[in-house]
């Protein structure tokens, strides 16, 4: 991978910036920021809209910076930061497989990230071992996807492939683990394959951006050929791009994408799969459309999230179901685009 993405960076890289692009862009920042600060205002015991800003920008009452910066911003920053992550990854899928269905969701690498959380759970492992469980799961599951999907190469179509069948057998696995687990462990377990924001703290949120810190610059360099590459691996290798270093790197980056942000949610359905469709329909943009899709991504899970406690006020959703309801409406109405 280092090699690959050297390889990249040696080459001179430019960014295109259409208008339409940078105003979808300003406009999920401003989604983005209110619906961050509504649900951080919103709750059991409600702030008014200034009180939040005032604590956010360092000037609250003590007992609002308890609320704000102990209970409700970790919560609302972790989602912003998940739905990037989760947002970024499908998008990259998605432009590697040329597919609107290459989605972490059916690959596989979500449900290799639950195998190992569940595996770590069983074992009676804390938090960390957990989250480390469900990244190892991840990339395992992207190595057997990768291995079985190699023929002179990987294809998008076979990639896909090979993906929804190895996540038909990590599913059945994890079923199988749930079974065999002992009461307890299978609830916590099943809470977690559920994917939810609730409880999550600064702890959760850090490792997602320095996940992002490291892991988007690298996303650079391989826009301009990933964009190539969706008009054929034929045609982008007649001008020069390496298509099979250009999808190993892009793969490794989704996965290690993927594996984080399940690692501090649990698998959130659909997130992956809408974002980079949505942003790429508003902004009408050809390639990966990284940044939009980032914003999307943090905007779709925070507003799912913030509907997902007031649904059913005073039961709280976890956020995947509410995101697995809307986003199966969602891949109906893709499936039938692309039956027609």
């Amino acid at each position: 991978m280092s090699q690959g993405i050297s390889a990249l960076r040696a080459r001179r890289v430019s960014i295109r910036l259409s208008p339409r692009g940078i105003i979808v862009a300003a406009g999920l920042v401003v989604a983005g920021t209110a619906v961050a600060v509504l649900a951080i205002a919103t709750g059991d015991f409600p702030l008014p809209i200034g009180d939040v800003v005032a604590t956010l920008t360092g000037g609250g009452t003590p007992a609002s910076e308890f609320i704000v910066g102990r209970l409700r911003a970790p919560r609302v920053v972790t989602g912003l930061l998940v739905g990037a992550a989760f947002a970024v990854s499908g998008a990259l899928f998605q432009s590697l497989t040329r597919n609107p269905l290459g989605s972490p969701d059916f690959l596989g690498f979500t449900s290799g990230a639950a195998t190992g959380a569940i595996i770590a759970t069983v074992a009676g492992g804390a938090s960390a071992m957990i989250a480390g469980g469900a990244l190892a799961g991840s990339a395992l599951a992207a190595v057997c996807v990768y291995a079985l999907a190699y023929r002179r190469g990987v294809h998008g179509y076979r990639l896909v492939l090979v993906g929804i069948g190895v996540n038909a057998i990590l599913l059945a696995v994890n079923s199988y683990l749930l079974t065999r687990a002992n009461i307890n462990d299978a609830a916590t377990a099943a809470a977690w394959l559920t994917g939810s924001l609730g409880g999550r703290g600064w702890e959760h949120a850090v490792p997602v951006a320095l996940a992002l810190a490291v892991l988007l610059p690298l996303c650079v360099p391989l826009s301009r050929p990933m964009r190539m590459m969706e008009m054929g691996d034929d045609a982008a290798a007649a001008m020069g791009i390496k298509v099979q270093r250009v999808r190993g790197c892009a793969m490794a980056v989704a996965v290690a994408l993927c594996g984080v942000a399940t690692a501090a949610a649990g698998p959130v359905a659909f997130v992956a799969l809408t974002a980079p469709q949505l942003a790429r329909r508003l902004t009408r943009s050809p390639g990966v459309t990284l940044v939009a899709s980032a914003l999307m991504g943090a905007v779709l899970l925070v507003l799912a999230d913030f509907a997902a406690q007031r649904v059913l006020a005073p039961v709280q959703l976890p956020v995947g179901v509410l995101t697995a309801a809307l986003g199966g409406g969602y891949l109906v109405l893709l499936l039938r685009k692309e039956r027609r």
